[in-house]
């Protein structure tokens, strides 16, 4: 079991008369992804309410600030419990037996246009064998076909923008990745984490995006950007692209800089610190339908 501990600083001048805030720091609730040591501390005296998705478990902070300086700083420990598999093993799930909670990440969205993008995944991946391997082609063909570069993308930018320039950040490799499989039938949704394992050279740890994709009725986790370590990412929030899935959505004016984010992999329970590696197993932090802790 991976023991992670984080923190997340976020600071904000805001301006008269104040602003409202949306924020997606806190970690999933999962039966996969067990919470302890959370802590939560706000320099003004607000009063923030926590919503948590009933089927995603995605929680989202929503807070008014006055005028002024606002600091906050979100920590937790997380313990999650891999579910991993033989890629080997696992199917494409047929239409007809999907759940009805998963149809929705069939359909194109905002930032996924898989109708637009049908011709180029039919045609790159749509006689390729169906199952995993078929998924990892997909994140193959993203990770290398698209150059990684910050600050290159903007807030706007679609997959469809992104299969035209070949550069982007986590969020764009991200959205490719899902409007081509679900171009070819495979449900894939967007999920937001952080970059556990990033090369130093890319900058300080930060917020990130990936990939996971419904395979034998269970969602397993892709990292189309390449730049991060799956068997690491912390669970923060998943939707049908990142309009679902956003760390901040702030109403009124500010003046802030870039988030601070630590983590760090800790001693679990036993005494032992497992630290995230690379793996060519398939890895999910879905249940599938089991529980698995006990107390989630």
């Amino acid at each position: 079991m991976v023991n992670l501990r984080y923190t997340v600083d976020l600071d904000y001048d805001v301006l008269a008369p104040g602003a409202d805030f949306i924020l997606g720091i806190h970690a999933a609730r999962t039966p996969r992804q067990r919470l302890s040591d959370e802590s939560l501390v706000i320099s003004q005296p607000v009063s923030p309410r926590v919503h948590e998705h009933p089927l995603t478990r995605t929680r989202v902070m929503q807070l008014h600030a006055d005028a002024g300086q606002l600091s906050i700083r979100y920590a937790a420990t997380v313990a999650i419990a891999h579910h991993v598999e033989s890629p080997e093993r696992l199917s494409e799930v047929p239409i007809d037996a999907l759940p009805a909670n998963v149809l929705t990440y069939l359909y194109p969205s905002r930032y996924c246009e898989s109708d637009v993008l049908h011709q180029l995944g039919v045609q790159e991946f749509g006689t390729l064998p169906r199952g995993y391997g078929r998924v990892a082609a997909i994140r193959d063909w993203v990770t290398k076909r698209v150059t990684f570069r910050s600050a290159s993308s903007l807030s706007t930018t679609t997959a469809c923008d992104t299969a035209r320039t070949r550069v982007g950040v986590c969020r764009d490799f991200a959205h490719l990745m899902i409007a081509l499989c679900r171009a070819v039938n495979i449900p894939a949704r967007f999920a937001t984490g952080l970059d556990y394992g990033a090369d130093p050279v890319l900058g300080p740890p930060d917020f990130h995006a990936y990939v996971e994709v419904y395979l034998s009725h269970r969602w397993y986790l892709f990292d189309p950007s390449g730049t991060a370590m799956p068997m690491g990412f912390v669970r923060i929030a998943t939707g049908r692209d990142a309009a679902d899935a956003a760390f901040a959505t702030i109403f009124g004016a500010i003046r802030s800089g870039p988030p601070v984010v630590r983590i760090r992999a800790v001693a679990g329970d036993d005494g032992d610190a497992i630290v995230p590696l690379p793996s060519d197993r398939a890895l999910s932090t879905d249940d599938g339908g089991g529980l698995a802790f006990a107390q989630a």
